[in-house]
């Protein structure tokens, strides 16, 4: 039994290369719909169609568990999925709570009234359907009250991301970053809600300052699982081998990733 890590490109790599960190003993399969790529501006039936096509072929490959390592599917698609499509026996994960858990300072499965928390200003960075979904204000609001979210779609990041294009990343990053600034000029923190952007974590900070503290996904998501993976022993699988599937040309998936993990990636087609 492996551990299924989904995203619509090479994003969820940055995910996936913290959980195999952290769970050096779990299988992992990374599904990257990259022939869809990117999601961030698709409608909410298109992303979950995808997701679901995407999550079928991984339970095929022997994942019981998925995690959701694109944020556009955990806004736009999970919650449908989760009320009436999964399986009893499946488990469907999202990449929203752990990171929302660690700027509320809340622990898992905290169920709680929702309170005042520490930082009252917050900047999120998001692909436009993330955005739109509001996904990221709804689930801070079961847990946090006086916290004022400013969303700023990023659109073009991911693509750039995707064609390897680092330099034009950066750029449209810090037009981002100075377009947020207009509408939020001191935020405290600052949420990268897309996991392609921690390659671009380096560019965030110093658009944003260093007083602004910015997180990212991976290793809070990294930490999320293992918790899970120790309450849940029976989705733990055994081995260390690692699928990699793509919807995509295996042969330049396979280059992209390889160049961003700067360690051998081979893909093969889903």
């Amino acid at each position: 039994m492996a551990v299924g890590i989904f995203d619509s490109g090479l994003g969820g790599l940055t995910v996936l290369d913290a959980v195999t960190k952290r769970l050096p003993d779990q299988a992992f399969v990374y599904f990257g719909d990259n022939a869809h790529a990117p999601y961030g501006v698709r409608d909410s039936d298109d992303v979950y169609n995808l997701t679901t096509a995407a999550v079928e072929r991984m339970w095929d490959a022997g994942c019981d568990l998925i995690i959701l390592a694109c944020n556009t599917a955990s806004a736009a698609a999970l919650r449908r999925m989760q009320e009436s499509w999964i399986p009893t026996d499946k488990r469907v994960l999202g990449v929203f709570v752990p990171l929302i858990e660690a700027l509320t300072e809340r622990s898992w499965g905290d169920n709680s009234p929702p309170r005042e928390v520490g930082v009252k200003h917050v900047a999120l960075f998001a692909t436009p359907a993330t955005v739109a979904s509001r996904a990221f204000q709804r689930e801070l609001a079961f847990r946090a009250i006086g916290v004022d979210v400013e969303a700023q779609a990023c659109g073009g990041v991911v693509d750039a991301i995707e064609d390897g294009d680092l330099i034009l990343a950066e750029a449209m990053v810090r037009s981002h970053v100075d377009a947020l600034k207009r509408k939020m000029p001191d935020p405290e923190a600052a949420i990268l809600g897309c996991t392609h952007y921690p390659l671009m974590h380096d560019t965030f900070q110093s658009a944003l300052g260093a007083d602004v503290k910015v997180y990212s996904q991976a290793n809070l998501v990294a930490e999320s699982l293992a918790d899970y993976l120790e309450r849940h022993p029976a989705m733990k699988g055994q081995g260390t081998e690692n699928l990699f599937l793509t919807t995509g040309d295996a042969r330049t998936v396979s280059d992209r990733a390889t160049q961003f993990l700067r360690r051998q990636i081979t893909f093969e087609a889903a």
